[in-house]
């Protein structure tokens, strides 16, 4: 199962794609973030435990505050570790 997320709020500058980067690699997800040009940031994850992460950034770290997200299921890319893409 793969997921798109996308996070809108005080998303960027408080730490949240590296925390994304540990999450995802905690629960064993392969995938990537990235900050968008509009301030949110997009995630791309895969693997059985993408509820955990979408749960997780609904919050996200300490400084951030997310103000709305949203999730949809997309096809998997096959990919064998979790990024950051600037």
């Amino acid at each position: 199962m793969a997921v798109k997320i996308r996070v809108f709020g005080k998303v960027q500058g408080v730490f949240y794609r590296a925390s994304t980067k540990t999450v995802a690699e905690d629960l064993g997800l392969t995938g990537w973030v990235k900050n968008e040009a509009d301030g949110s940031v997009t995630i791309h994850a895969e693997g059985s435990k993408t509820k955990e992460l979408i749960t997780w950034s609904k919050q996200g770290p300490e400084f951030a505050r997310v103000d709305k997200q949203e999730v949809a299921e997309v096809a998997d890319e096959g990919l064998g570790s979790f990024e950051i893409k600037r």
